[in-house]
Parts: C-alpha cells; sequence; structure tokens
C-alpha cells in the first residue's frame, strides 16, 4: 500500500539533488524564460504553407445575375497559395464561432454583396485578425488582393470593394500571448521527459533500483515522488514565464483555475513517458535516442513557437496525435481565447493519454531485471 510518508520523502531527497544540480536548475527554469525573451524581442516570420481559415457568407440574394459574388469571392481565395477557406454556416454568430473554434482569424461577406457589386456599389468585406499576428496579416494581404483583382475585373480598379478590419473577442494582442502557453507547454514537456529517461536508465544500468528495492519505498511512491516534483517545477517555470511575459511585453493572458489540471497532469504525463522509455530500453544510449525521437517532433509540430494553422495539412494531422498538442491548445484556450468547452475537450484527451501512459509505465517499470 502507498505510503504518503515515504513519497514525500523521496520528494524532498530528489528536490534537494536537483536543486544542488545547476545544469539541471537552468533548464528547468532559465531556459524558458530565456526563449520567451529571445522570441518575444524578435520573432517574426512568414509562412510557406497555407492558413485555414473560417468564412461565413451572408449573401443570400437576391443575385440580379444570378450567380452568388460572395461564393465566387471565396472560391478565388481558395485557390490562392497562401489560405485555405472553411465556410460558416450563414445562422452562427460569427464572432462566438471563432472564439469557440479558438481562431483569431476569419472573414466576413456581408449581406446583399452580389446586388452592391453588380450595382457598382461600395460595399465591404470584414476581415477578422490579430494585426500584430504575421498569419493574420497574410489573411489580410490576401483577401485584399482578391478584392483588388475583383474591383478591377469590373470597374478598372475603382474601390467598389473595401475591407474592414475587426478583431475576436478575445484578450490576444501580440505575439508573446501566444508565446507564452507554447512554452509552458515546452517547459512541461522537456524538464520531466529528458530528466525522467536519463535518470531511469542510469539507475537501471547503475543496479540503484535493484538497491532500491532492498527499501519499504514501492515503485509507485518513487514515481509518485518524482512526478510531483516535476508539478511543483513546471509550476515556478509558469509563474516565471507569465512574469516575463508580462512585466518585460505587457502580455495579455488569463489566469483561472482552469489552468491547474493541465500544470498537473501535462508533468504526469512526461514523466510517466520518460520512466517507460528509460525503463523499457536497454541501456542509457538507446533510452536518449528513444528520448528524443519521442520528444522533438512534440517539440515543433505542436504549436509551442507557431499555430499548427500554418503548417500543411498532413504536418497538422501528425501533430493531432501529439499528447503536447492537447497541453498547448488547452492552455491557449484557457489563457487566451476563454474557450473553456474546447479545453475541456483538450483535458479530457490529456487525461486519458496520461492514464495509460502512468499505468504502462507502472507496470513495465521493475526494480530488478529478470
Amino acid at each position: 500500500m502507498a505510503s504518503a510518508k515515504r513519497t514525500f520523502s523521496d520528494f524532498k531527497v530528489f528536490s534537494r539533488g536537483y536543486l544542488r544540480n545547476k545544469f539541471g536548475l537552468f533548464f528547468g527554469l532559465i531556459f524558458p524564460v530565456i526563449l520567451i525573451l529571445i522570441f518575444g524581442a524578435i520573432f517574426s516570420g512568414n509562412s510557406s504553407g497555407t492558413i485555414n481559415v473560417f468564412a461565413q457568407n451572408l449573401d443570400t440574394g437576391p443575385f440580379p445575375t444570378g450567380q452568388n459574388i460572395g461564393a465566387n469571392f471565396l472560391d478565388a481565395l481558395n485557390q490562392s497559395s497562401t489560405i485555405t477557406v472553411i465556410t460558416v454556416d450563414p445562422s452562427e454568430n460569427f464572432t462566438d464561432y471563432l472564439a469557440s473554434h479558438s481562431a483569431a482569424e476569419g472573414i466576413l461577406i456581408p449581406q446583399n454583396f452580389s446586388a452592391s457589386y453588380l450595382a457598382s456599389e461600395p460595399i465591404n468585406i470584414t476581415v477578422y485578425g490579430n494585426p500584430t499576428s504575421s498569419s493574420s496579416g497574410i489573411v489580410t494581404g490576401t483577401v485584399s488582393g482578391v478584392a483588388s483583382y475583383f474591383n478591377l475585373q469590373r470597374f478598372n480598379g475603382m474601390a467598389v470593394i473595401g475591407l474592414t478590419q475587426a478583431t475576436v473577442s478575445t484578450q490576444q494582442t501580440k505575439y508573446v500571448d501566444f508565446l507564452i502557453p507554447g512554452l509552458v507547454g515546452f517547459a512541461i514537456l522537456v524538464n520531466p521527459m529528458f530528466s525522467l529517461v536519463e535518470i531511469s536508465s542510469q539507475y537501471k544500468k547503475n543496479k540503484l533500483f535493484k538497491q532500491l528495492s532492498l527499501t519499504p519505498l514501492t515503485k509507485m511512491e518513487w514515481l509518485t515522488a518524482k512526478i510531483l516534483f516535476y508539478i511543483a517545477l513546471s509550476a515556478a517555470a509558469f509563474l516565471l514565464m507569465v512574469g516575463v511575459g508580462v512585466f518585460a511585453f505587457d502580455a495579455h493572458v488569463t489566469l483561472t483555475p482552469w489552468l491547474i489540471p493541465f500544470l498537473i497532469l501535462g508533468p504526469m504525463l512526461f514523466a510517466s513517458l520518460g520512466m517507460l522509455v528509460g525503463t523499457i530500453t536497454k541501456n542509457p544510449e538507446t533510452a536518449g535516442v528513444i528520448g528524443n525521437i519521442v520528444t522533438f517532433p512534440m517539440m515543433f509540430l505542436s504549436g509551442t513557437f507557431f499555430p499548427i494553422s500554418i503548417m500543411p495539412d498532413y504536418l497538422q494531422s501528425i501533430a493531432h496525435v501529439l499528447p503536447l498538442f492537447y497541453i498547448v491548445e488547452g492552455l491557449n484556450n484557457v489563457m487566451v481565447y476563454g474557450n473553456y468547452a474546447g479545453a475541456l475537450y483538450d483535458l479530457a484527451v490529456v487525461a486519458v493519454i496520461t492514464a495509460v501512459i502512468f499505468v504502462l509505465a507502472v507496470k513495465l517499470f521493475k526494480w530488478r531485471e529478470d
């Protein structure tokens, strides 16, 4: 039967050892802060893939020539090499729909668009986006280019179709607002994953697990103590990153109790995964290679540094099978978009994956090798 006293004692011993390790402290607490300072200060980039953008066409007629010009406009956008239009039913409240789907970019075709266009009456398309986001700038530029083409085609360039800028009802105003949840996810992944891969493989090689088997400490108590430590470390890293983001870059993020489950389940998931990788491999070298193979795709394909919406479709499909994606997406939903329904779904996925990995880690973890 698990003992809280033994678990806490092991937690204290491990914590003291970790805090004395300057290398571990640097990568656990300081390195994520350095990343925020670097990316927050200099990050800017363009996408080489298409961006998925929600669009709503309220142009339901009448159509003087039998053509829905609004639909033609969206078709022209779809033919561009920069954005892919995802249509939204006209019955939806568009701004609420964008917020509930954690989307900052959107395109709204107004009512009577066809009639106004054919009658040469000025009419504006509303483009939603975050003015400081590179992807929003790409969307706005693409819509503006297609509008110029339509104006040139019928009116020799006279600006009949114009653009109106709008934003979704979200606090996201800067790139750093998006960066903070991503790097929190990065810290949740890297700290427990790499550490437990190394510890478990080295302990197995040096027969330390065999020695621990002679103590009253159980396997679950040992692993639980490590998980508790990395939960505490992740919480400290979270507070540091949010503090730097707010005070250095005036970031706007929401802090709510919804963050707590992600800050608990995330370290639990990756500590268990690191333990699993370290125990099923034969030596530390193999464990390190497998740990890197598991970790590096999640670092760059889970939305830690940039949104997956700017990635090619096949990479987006890969991202959706990575556990870190749901942690980063959940943190974004809670801290940036206020999309708690989406966060609840992400949390459920993370909880299921965590339970499976934890059970496997405990079952396959052996004090003594056969």
